[in-house]
């Protein structure tokens, strides 16, 4: 019963760590206005996240190696509540961005122990079942936090995406108090100091990199040396590892075909997942006027088939073998890239589908690697497995946010160019001075990628306007009676004048509409296809994804690793 309870223990760590990396997202624009500071400095909440999670996860592993797992893992969750706590009470930007960072640590030394210290638990041949569960945890986390950030923040307020965190995680360090054996064995090998720094260099240098490289332009001389850097640092870190009797991370790891397979499987899996997960929700905010909670729950089916699939596959890799279950997992995600450039992305039921596709595709390959990933490792090596894997997912994220957040600002710039240059066009057909042609045309340029048109008819001429071209034209027929007209005769002709106005005024009025409707449909159509782009243009990338599956063996090879 206590391995029970530990196992749950764990996956509550694991949940809140994978959940912290994409549930605040979505609240942004709610932090936005309570903190009252601009989008570009509040990025670095989730920028610091990201980078300290990558950088410190492989140097705090092998620290807890040193000092106790157990012990450790007690230190990541107090740190991580601590983190927590101090980001839901923030009054500032400084404050907030203090305890994100906070909970980065927490998270670099809870997530690659959650898997370690849960896997432990079983034995060698029991480790399926423990791995499949833990793996489901993480998917499931990353993929429900937009729907749990959207919810919170939409019913409690935004401070709750944090606070939600303390319970659950007192939870864990109550059971873990009790379950976890405090007299465990510790390592006693030399503690690599170059090798950690070297990796915390390499993947600080690498995701500030990633993370920025939109804002700073990616041929700035700051992204490239930043990428330059890591390459370098990377490439001395591998010299270093080879040389060094108690490595940081052991490279005889990459000599495991499971492991290296797993390895890239996490990259690309993550990368593909995110850019979905990430990019959709954008989409239905931005063009289809879903409000933020709406979006979130339209991408909700990928974590239900994740939730379904992911244990599944886990244990049919046995039967069936690694390369044909993580060969099928990427062709589903292929199959839903294709579908998502081919279906009406209006259509719910459409994308819901396409969506249920893509979470089958992740789900297959999410909890075979996550097996394949541990392979029979034990100690000290299955403690680095774990620790890489978690690392390689955060890049795989990075990636993804990087290159598609960037891909897709491009598209839409270019799709705005292309709009108002129709709308331009548009508006010089419509018969009306040049004066009110000039604010239609600045109305429906800053209308562009705010929704869909609901093709209602609107009035686009105030009480005032009205008025003015009403007595403006009575002025004007007036001139053409004599002056001895009686006051009868001039409200007759003042009648006469205002229904022939205002029939005038609303064929102008039928013609903006129409003429409006033309430019919001075209200027959807130009949006949407500047989101579908970015899945066409990675079909590639995703069928060479499937070429990746012939790293796998056919079947699994048991060989035992100490």
């Amino acid at each position: 019963m206590k391995r029970l309870f530990a196992i749950i223990a764990m996956c509550i760590g694991i949940f809140l760590c994978m959940l912290d990396t994409t549930v605040m997202n979505i609240a942004l624009p709610a932090i936005q206005d309570s903190l009252s500071v601009n989008l570009n400095d509040l990025q670095w909440s989730l920028n610091v996240y990201t980078i300290i999670f990558a950088s410190l996860t492989i140097p705090l592993s092998k620290l807890a190696e040193k000092f106790g797992k157990h012990k450790f893992y007690l230190l990541g969750l107090l740190i991580f509540m601590g983190g927590s706590l101090i980001s839901a009470v923030s009054s500032d930007l400084k404050l907030l961005i203090f305890g994100r960072g906070l909970q980065s640590i927490g998270t670099a030394i809870v997530f690659p122990l959650s898997m370690t210290i849960g896997i432990n638990t079983v034995s060698l041949t029991a480790r399926k079942g423990v791995i499949a569960a833990l793996g489901v945890t993480q998917g499931l986390a990353a993929a429900l936090g937009p729907t749990i950030g959207g919810v919170l923040t939409q019913f409690l307020g935004w401070r709750w995406i944090f606070l939600v965190n303390i319970p659950l995680m007192i939870i864990s360090l109550l059971i873990c108090l009790v379950c976890l054996d405090w007299h465990e064995a510790t390592e006693k090998a030399k503690i690599d100091y170059l090798g950690a720094l070297l990796s915390m260099a390499t993947l600080f240098a690498l995701t500030l990199g990633l993370v920025k490289g939109r804002d700073w332009g990616w041929t700035s001389p700051g992204i490239l040396t930043l990428l330059i850097s890591s390459a370098i640092f990377l490439i001395i870190f591998i010299l270093w590892e080879k040389r060094c009797q108690a490595p940081t991370v052991p490279l005889e790891l990459f000599k495991n075909k499971e492991f290296t397979g797993s390895a890239l499987a996490i990259i690309l899996s993550n990368i593909f997942l995110v850019a979905v997960t990430v990019v959709l929700p954008t989409y239905f905010t931005r063009v289809q006027s879903k409000t933020e909670l709406e979006a979130a729950l339209l991408v909700t089916p990928i974590t239900a088939m994740i939730f379904i699939f992911s244990p599944l596959a886990a244990f049919i890799i046995d039967k069936l073998g690694p390369r044909l279950v993580i060969a099928t997992g990427f062709t589903l995600m292929a199959a839903a890239y294709i579908l998502f450039t081919k279906i009406d992305m209006a259509d719910s039921t459409q994308t819901t589908l396409t969506c249920l596709i893509l979470g089958t595709g992740y789900g297959i390959i999410a909890g075979p690697i996550t097996v394949l990933a541990a392979s029979d490792f034990t100690g000290n090596l299955l403690t680095a497995s774990q620790s890489v894997a978690g690392v390689l997912r955060q890049v795989g994220i990075v990636l993804a946010v990087a290159v598609y957040v960037t891909g897709l600002y491009t598209n839409l710039s270019t799709a705005r160019k292309e709009a108002v240059r129709y709308i331009k066009t548009e508006v010089k057909t419509i018969d009306v001075s040049k004066t009110k042609q000039k604010t239609i045309q600045e109305t429906a340029i800053k209308s562009l990628g705010k929704g869909k048109s609901r093709n209602k008819l609107s009035d686009h001429f105030s009480k005032a306007e009205r008025k003015e071209i009403i007595n403006e034209a009575y002025q004007k027929t007036l001139q053409k009676y004599p002056r001895s007209l009686s006051q009868i005769q001039k409200q007759k002709i003042y009648k006469k004048v205002k229904s022939g106005v205002e029939q005038k005024l609303a064929q102008i009025n039928r013609q903006i509409n129409a003429a409006v409707k033309h430019i919001k449909d075209y200027s959807v159509e130009r949006y949407t296809k500047a989101f579908t782009k970015l899945y066409s243009y990675s079909l590639l990338v995703i069928i060479l994804a499937i070429c990746s599956s012939l790293l796998f063996p056919r079947k699994i090879q048991t060989v035992n690793k100490g």
